[in-house]
């Protein structure tokens, strides 16, 4: 096999590439000069997990094989509605870091393995990429970055994570796009969204003859999913009106939080193709529009591809020990991983008792108001667990990484999860979640734990991203406690087209 450094540039000066990677990008390079691809959309996921993205011209992809993408670094200082969190004109950018002032360009690097040709888009090829300082160091608010150091950590104790994703969101029909100069916003103050209306009736949950009249919809959102290589696994009409669920095969943590991205990405785009408008986020502002949530299915490999979490045959365990106590880590740390599962002003509205989505930090036997489900018996092979906490327009690479730090501590310290609860939302002697973002942001600030695990710049940015977004909210909104329950006008503005 011909091993020549044939992107020898940025790229390999730093050596960013594992040698599959390289592979993969010789085969990229010949599918380029194949003249069958007309563009290239290189990408990178923002702190909300949105898709940054830069469309290139054949030669200038190439040149992105060897020494990347210039781009900006400004979307480091940008909040949920591009609301300016840190001066980028100040000392060290305003986060902390020289390299990043003035809004200085950064590079992305291509990562190989992600690209992929868009079933909806046949002549654009499509890449996911990491982002670099020009030092070739990751930037260290990269979530993708920190999910990857999460997983070598997890690898040290022996473990690797499998995961699976269970989704919910909602579809629209759009009958007016609102693309008047009235309507536009600016910094800070999002466009007023499209007006829309429900897309079939709701409360009629798993129904046949729903899912039949609404095939169309789905048979295309299939399509795009297998023609991305996702592994899609189900569908089904949830409950609200327009609310559908979509469930994945398991896959390893990197590769499941590409794929959320990625799905996300496509549902948004091949709605809007339709003249459709499809939102994650968690609670739109239609009365009858229930919560959507995200919940994250988890299980242990050993070597020998062994599932960890599997009780011994003939006991009373739910869990074998491993599992247990990597159950324990989440359940000590849920509240202040909050952020990272649940981090929009928006996500907290379905934060109550019986809702379906867990209020306290528990965990029980196949039981759906438990936040964390036990799925399967002593001896069963596909036994795991299902985080129930996570809101659908969570950055998927600190959603799982909070998950994975929580139950590497879990594993090395050897907690104990006590005993299932039969009555989740009456385990009084359980903590109780926040209740909403400005609890969770401050219990992350607070978190010494998360702080040694991510780093302090991490965190300390993070926490101001947040705060950025929540005194927007707490000035438009100053009296939303007289009525907690309520979504704003605020959040509607807000999450609904961008999430």
């Amino acid at each position: 096999m011909d091993t020549t450094p044939v992107f020898s540039g940025f790229i390999d000066e730093f050596g960013l590439w594992t040698e599959e990677q390289r592979e993969a990008a010789r085969d990229i390079a010949a599918l380029v000069d194949s003249g069958k691809l007309k563009t290239f959309r290189v990408s990178v996921p923002d702190a909300q997990s949105k898709l940054r993205s830069k469309t290139l011209l054949p030669d200038a992809f190439k040149s992105a094989l060897r020494d990347g993408v210039e781009f900006t670094s400004a979307f480091f200082s940008f909040d949920s509605a591009e609301g300016v969190a840190y001066n980028p004109f100040g000392k060290s950018g305003g986060i902390g870091l020289d390299e990043m002032h003035g809004f200085s360009n950064a590079i992305l690097v291509p990562d190989p393995l992600t690209f992929r040709v868009l079933p909806w888009a046949p002549t654009v090829g499509w890449v996911l990429c990491d982002i670099h300082l020009r030092s070739g160091k990751p930037v260290p608010f990269d979530a993708r970055h920190q999910l990857k150091s999460s997983i070598s950590r997890l690898k040290t104790l022996g473990f690797e994570l499998v995961t699976g994703l269970e989704v919910e969101f909602y579809v629209t029909r759009v009958l007016d796009q609102n693309l008047g100069e009235e309507h536009m916003g600016g910094l800070g103050v999002p466009p007023t969204p499209p007006t829309v209306e429900a897309l079939w009736r709701g409360f009629a949950y798993m129904s046949e003859d729903q899912q039949d009249r609404i095939s169309e919809i789905t048979d295309s959102l299939a399509d795009n999913c297998l023609g991305l290589g996702l592994p899609l696994r189900t569908m089904e009409d949830e409950m609200g009106p327009g609310q559908l669920e979509f469930t994945f095969d398991v896959q390893d943590p990197l590769k499941a939080a590409d794929s959320m991205v990625l799905f996300r990405s496509m549902v948004k785009q091949t709605m809007a193709r339709m003249g459709l408008h499809a939102t994650f986020m968690t609670r739109p502002i239609f009365p009858s529009f229930v919560a959507s949530g995200w919940h994250l299915h988890q299980s242990l490999s050993s070597p020998g591809n062994r599932n960890a979490f599997v009780a011994t045959p003939g006991t009373n365990e739910l869990l074998s020990a491993t599992g247990q106590a990597y159950v324990a880590g989440l359940l000590e740390h849920a509240v202040e991983a909050s952020v990272f599962t649940t981090p929009t002003v928006n996500g907290y509205r379905r934060r109550k008792p019986n809702s379906l989505a867990p209020d306290r930090s528990t965990w029980g036997y196949d039981n759906r108001a438990a936040m964390v489900r036990v799925q399967g018996r002593p001896g069963h092979r596909s036994s795991h667990i299902e985080n129930r906490i996570g809101e659908p327009g969570a950055n998927p690479y600190l959603y799982i990484a909070s998950q994975i730090l929580s139950g590497c501590d879990g594993l090395e310290r050897q907690l104990d999860p006590g005993p299932v609860e039969a009555s989740p939302y009456e385990a009084a002697h359980r903590p109780k979640l926040p209740t909403n973002l400005m609890e969770a942001t401050a219990a992350l600030d607070k978190s010494q734990f998360f702080r040694a695990a991510m780093g302090d710049q991490f965190i300390d940015w993070l926490v101001g991203m947040k705060k950025s977004e929540i005194n927007r909210f707490l000035a438009a909104e100053p009296d939303w406690e007289k009525n907690p329950d309520a979504v704003t006008q605020w959040e509607h503005r807000e999450y609904f087209t961008r999430y």
